[in-house]
């Protein structure tokens, strides 16, 4: 397993990495909407997810990976009435054939986030 990490996203909140690769494959950790340079979680749900995604895009750089190796996607909402405007935002970041994904309403995310993102993605070349 070889840890995996970008000064471009948040810094872990606990004892956990913000990506691991194992063989060609990549596991980064649930995302949230905070914005590495300041600390602070955006207010709104779209610009959550927004950044969410640019976090993910800067983990992904470390292990030589981009949104298009992404193979499954775990989307995690403070809200279930929020999956319409999450997936239309999350329509702007991937094109056919789009990742597997799952979406599940959760009673509270870490740090007061309405959005988390995890992902799997394949580091095969």
């Amino acid at each position: 397993m070889k840890k995996i990490e970008s000064a471009h996203a948040p810094a872990a909140l606990g004892p956990y990495s913000q990506g691991i690769i194992h063989g060609d494959t990549v596991f980064l950790s649930g995302q949230l909407g905070i914005d590495p340079e300041s600390g602070n979680m955006h207010d709104s749900l779209e610009d959550q997810t927004h950044q969410i995604f640019k976090n993910i895009e800067n983990v992904l750089k470390e292990a030589d990976a981009n949104l298009n190796d992404i193979i499954k996607v775990t989307v995690l909402l403070e809200d279930i009435n929020d999956f319409a405007a999450v997936n239309e935002i999350y329509g702007t970041y991937f094109e056919d054939p789009f990742p597997a994904r799952s979406a599940f309403a959760v009673k509270d995310l870490p740090a007061g986030g309405k959005i988390e993102i995890e992902i799997i993605a394949s580091v095969a070349k």
